[in-house]
């Protein structure tokens, strides 16, 4: 697991940018594991800003983490209320980048089966031969999509009722200046599960802000548990990246360590 330091959420946001765009030069066709919420926002702009200037994003395949139950994906609509991560996901990516609507993989929150929905977008994952790269954001309880506290780490795609702290946590963040009423909020959604996430190839997780850092200290170096279901990253084989601003580092316990391990692989090109 790289663990990579940087001063503000600017430079992380740039960092973690450039690696996603490393996997897409690499192979153009990659699957990428798409994630919502405030953090991935710098990242989007970067990789927008990076393909005004010829990165290509047409062969792409993207599978996003989740969705709330009873909202729409109707992506080609004026903005709405109804807060969708779909339409989150058009404003602050796709509609700026050449990625191919096709391509594109959302769980669906209008669904008349959503067990029936999350058993195909399971084998939709399987068909495209999996995911290349997933790109994780991390909730204020540990949780890594709506895998809230006590969800199994073998869970799979499925719907998940939402906890308090996370109702509060995303009305304050997509709500409340929409003038919804938080009890007017979806109390369900549509979530990959952490044994889904977990057989993604490679992982990259940003984090940014003080709020963060009791929290990514228990995801990083703390015991691995359902309650904090982000743990399950020190279980995952493949290449690991976490990309963190100094605030968000303040109480890991290894900090020093994370920063010199960087130093030496930068020195000898590792």
């Amino acid at each position: 697991m790289d663990i990579i330091i940087r001063d503000n959420y600017e430079e992380m946001s740039t960092y973690a940018a450039e690696i996603i765009a490393g996997y897409i030069k690499y192979k153009p066709d990659c699957v990428l594991g798409l994630a919502t919420g405030g953090t991935p926002i710098g990242t989007y702009k970067e990789l927008i800003r990076m393909h005004h200037e010829g990165l290509d994003f047409s062969q792409v395949i993207t599978f996003n983490l989740d969705e709330y139950l009873g909202v729409g994906m109707e992506l080609e609509r004026p903005y709405h209320s109804d807060q969708s991560y779909a339409r989150f996901m058009h404003e602050e990516l796709f509609k700026h980048i050449n990625i191919k609507k096709e391509n594109i993989h959302l769980p669906d929150g209008q669904t008349e089966d959503p067990k029936k929905f999350c058993i195909w977008y399971e084998a939709e994952i399987k068909r495209v031969g999996g995911i290349d790269l997933q790109i994780l954001g991390l909730g204020g309880d540990g949780h890594w999509g709506f895998n809230e506290p006590g969800s199994s780490l073998g869970s799979r795609t499925r719907v998940q009722a939402l906890t308090e702290q996370t109702l509060d946590d995303n009305y304050e963040a997509f709500y409340k200046n929409a003038n919804i009423e938080r009890s007017k909020m979806p109390h369900f959604a549509i979530t990959m599960g952490i044994g889904t996430i977990l057989e993604a190839k490679n992982i990259l997780m940003v984090v940014n802000g003080s709020k963060k850092a009791n929290i990514l200290a228990k995801c990083l170096e703390g015991p691995i548990t359902s309650q904090v279901t982000s743990s399950a990253i020190q279980l995952h084989s493949g290449e690991i990246t976490v990309v963190i601003d100094e605030a968000a580092a303040s109480k890991l316990t290894h900090s020093g360590r994370y920063k010199h391990i960087e130093k030496l692989k930068h020195q000898f090109g590792l």
